[in-house]
């Protein structure tokens, strides 16, 4: 089969064919058709998981995927032969990703059937995105009436955390470049912000101070700055580990280093929420797997503009 590899952590991915992999007790082999693209594969093969002691080489890139269950290892699988399946992929970080033609899911991961009338592609970018955004709201605590601050709102966590946000009653204001402004206004950002210009200063004249800040890509030196906008008591939460949390708590702030938890139940409620209408993705580019390098290393610049689907 043809996949994206890595061949030792920090190596620049590349197509290779591997024979297909065979599931074992409890796993089900799926046949690919679409994978989701996210900041976490390229840091994956950079070796943000290098302490696993299973993951093997050439490393398979890539945690979410959709397609179709083509093989049982046993016969007392959660999910059948035929099944069209969509959901995050643990394997990834054991080098047994979805940027391939075909995976192995496990009784453990967050894959599930998809919704009858659901594309490949747009089920591929449903789960880690759409996940995390549900859980950046709940541990944010955004309620009616207050002001968040998204940081990185173009991106695929951003997209979908900015239209969640505006549909709990929140005053949402929407870092993105000039041109993705509209977007984010139709998503239901109340204010867009350009952050190459002075983002404390754009803010304080549109809103004043924030309740929440949900940073999706500022290093730690920028949030030491941003937090300067937060209300007494007001909540910083950064999705790549860059909150002091003792520093925030001793400016009267509340630091979060967020993780996302994931499930299949989240996976599902994320489905929902898309079949309701209540949640839209913008798909910013489908190319083929051959073009997944390629597709990696523009994720790698940030600013991204919507969600990466890798066709397989």
């Amino acid at each position: 089969m043809r996949a994206i590899t890595v061949a030792e952590y920090g190596a620049t991915p590349s197509l290779m064919n591997l024979p297909e992999p065979e599931p074992g007790p409890g796993e089900v082999q799926v046949e690919l058709v679409a994978a989701g693209l996210n900041p976490l594969d390229w840091k994956i093969a950079d070796g943000l998981r290098k302490d696993v002691p299973d993951a093997r080489f050439p490393l398979v890139l890539g945690t979410d995927g959709a397609g179709v269950v083509t093989a049982a290892g046993s016969d007392d699988t959660r999910l059948k032969v035929g099944d069209r399946v969509f959901g995050a992929f643990h394997g990834a970080v054991r080098g047994q990703g979805t940027y391939a033609e075909f995976t192995v899911a496990g009784p453990d991961d967050a894959v599930v059937v998809m919704p009858e009338d659901m594309p490949y592609v747009l089920a591929a970018a449903l789960p880690t995105a759409g996940v995390a955004a549900v859980e950046l709201m709940d541990d944010a605590g955004i309620a009616e009436g207050q002001t968040v601050l998204i940081i990185g709102a173009s991106g695929g966590v951003g997209q979908n955390a900015v239209q969640l946000a505006a549909a709990r009653g929140a005053d949402v204001v929407a870092t993105a470049r000039p041109e993705a402004a509209d977007r984010m206004r139709d998503l239901g950002a109340a204010t867009v912000v350009d952050y190459q210009d002075d983002l404390n200063a754009q803010v304080l004249a549109a809103h004043g101070e924030v309740d929440a800040i949900i940073d999706l890509v500022s290093g730690p030196p920028v949030t030491e700055h941003v937090a300067g906008l937060l209300r007494p008591g007001g909540t910083y939460l950064s999705t790549v580990d860059a909150v002091n949390p003792d520093a925030m708590d001793a400016r009267g702030l509340r630091g979060v280093n967020f993780e996302t938890r994931g499930g299949a139940a989240a996976v599902e409620h994320v489905a929902a929420l898309v079949q309701a209408g209540d949640l839209r993705v913008a798909i910013h580019a489908d190319p083929p797997l051959e073009e997944a390098p390629a597709a990696l290393a523009e994720s790698r610049k940030g600013h991204a503009d919507g969600k990466t689907v890798i066709r397989i």
